[in-house]
């Protein structure tokens, strides 16, 4: 009764010897098996049910001693359905061919003789990686619910970010945004402006860390003609060109002390005096604001104004670093494969089940931006049709194995992975990180000093 529901564990043998047929039809009874003896059957199958997984045999008839038709098979398969999983079962003399076919795009190749337990391992682990692979699909076609346009999540993390959003965005509230660079704050930022009251105006970004401090400014509160040498005609500032709209102050924490007494009386009287100007004029604005530096620090350093800080602060963010969002970072690898492929020209198929294993054991200290240079790198410079481990240029997750009996290895982890995720918490404040690991101020300080975490 349950082999004539339909399931979508679909395998395809393709395989022209009858007893291991049979044999492989037996052993993979949780399966909804089909099975074919030669390429032009198995082409008919493929386009009919688009099965998960192929074993694919390369000594096909007419051809039973070479590899063409296993080869021309394995090319036909993967143009109708890219994310079928191919497994290549070869003889010993085919070991160079299955080797080559992988670099095709095939998922994996096994050696003759045939051990139907190993190769039942194979085939799950194959299926595990599709059943992934649909779900970040899936995860990509509803994309268009979340809140925040060019956000891709699935994580709660992010789920929580997107809610506060739509709760802040219709309130004229100015927003403090933190997170660790690359993290998507103007991202957020553009979510904020889209869903506000002021998104029928301009959002204007400026990056303070950017801008020499002589010239910023003249950026942000403009000139009048004469004001200093090459002044030559009247500008009006970015803070008056985002009149209506909403003003995006990324890396706040690096603003000149000079320039934040200006700012602050900006934000409190929300009028401009141009550089050599004395006409006040009033400007209407949604501020938001955003840094990845711990400014309750420079402010105990003398290096940021206390009252300032409250002016900016009247709702703060936190957006959590790609390692602590649980399944984002493979939905994320997807959707930048299906970008770049489109924007190179390209029709990669996937990742490396290698590739797959190191992106889920790095840490992403560049978070979403670090992840996506490293996409768009493999898919410029990628050979086969899969995104290997060698084109991320990312360490194989099999040192790391061999490396997880070693007890201080594994402790040294769990408490960088706790403490950063407490930080991350509280936007990198270490008095209430201390609070929720339980631990006291001075122990999480010589902890973060130890362990090499950047607060």
């Amino acid at each position: 009764m349950a082999k004539q529901e339909k399931t979508d564990k679909q395998l395809l043998i393709v395989e022209d010897d009858l007893g291991l047929q049979k044999q492989l039809r037996w052993y993979f009874e949780d399966f909804e098996v089909d099975v074919a003896s030669d390429r032009l059957s198995a082409i008919e199958i493929v386009k009919k049910k688009k099965p998960a997984i192929v074993t694919l045999d390369l000594g096909l008839p007419p051809d039973p001693d070479g590899s063409t038709e296993g080869l021309a098979c394995l090319e036909e398969i993967l143009s109708i359905s890219p994310s079928t999983k191919i497994i290549i079962v070869s003889g010993n003399e085919d070991r160079d061919n299955a080797v080559r076919a992988v670099s095709g795009g095939a998922y994996d190749f096994y050696q003759k003789p045939v051990e139907s337990e190993v190769l039942g391992q194979i085939v799950n682990r194959a299926y595990h990686v599709y059943t992934l692979e649909q779900e970040n699909q899936r995860l990509l076609s509803v994309q268009k619910k979340m809140p925040l346009d060019g956000i891709v999540a699935s994580s709660p993390q992010m789920y929580s970010v997107c809610q506060m959003v739509e709760k802040v965005a219709p309130s004229d509230a100015s927003v403090l945004i933190l997170g660790d660079s690359g993290t998507g704050k103007e991202l957020c930022a553009r979510g904020l402006h889209a869903k506000s009251a002021y998104s029928e105006g301009n959002f204007v970004a400026i990056n303070c860390a950017a801008i020499p401090e002589n010239l910023l400014e003249s950026e942000l509160f403009g000139y009048e003609k004469g004001a200093f040498t090459g002044a030559l005609k009247t500008t009006p500032g970015k803070i008056e060109f985002a009149n209506n709209g909403s003003l995006f102050l990324d890396e706040m924490g690096d603003l000149p002390l000079p320039l934040q007494g200006k700012l602050l009386r900006f934000l409190q009287e929300r009028v401009v005096e141009r550089i050599g100007g004395r006409e006040e004029i009033p400007v209407n604005v949604r501020v938001i604001c955003a840094t990845h530096q711990h400014l309750e620090e420079k402010i105990k350093s003398g290096e940021f104004r206390e009252d300032l800080y409250y002016r900016i602060n009247e709702i703060c963010i936190n957006m959590p670093p790609l390692r602590s969002r649980q399944g984002d970072v493979l939905l994320l690898a997807r959707s930048f494969l299906d970008t770049f492929n489109k924007e190179q020209g390209k029709r990669l198929t996937g990742f490396s089940k290698e590739a797959i294993a190191a992106m889920e054991a790095h840490t992403w200290p560049g978070n979403v931006r670090e992840l996506r240079n490293r996409v768009k790198r493999a898919i410029i410079m990628a050979d086969g049709k899969q995104i290997t481990v060698d084109d991320l240029e990312l360490q194989s997750n099999d040192a790391a194995q061999n490396q997880s009996f070693d007890l201080r290895t594994i402790r040294e982890q769990a408490e960088r992975t706790a403490i950063s995720h407490a930080l991350s918490n509280v936007g990198g404040k270490v008095g209430p990180a201390a609070e929720l690991l339980g631990v006291s101020r001075p122990t999480l300080y010589d902890l973060i000093k130890k362990l090499g975490i950047k607060v």
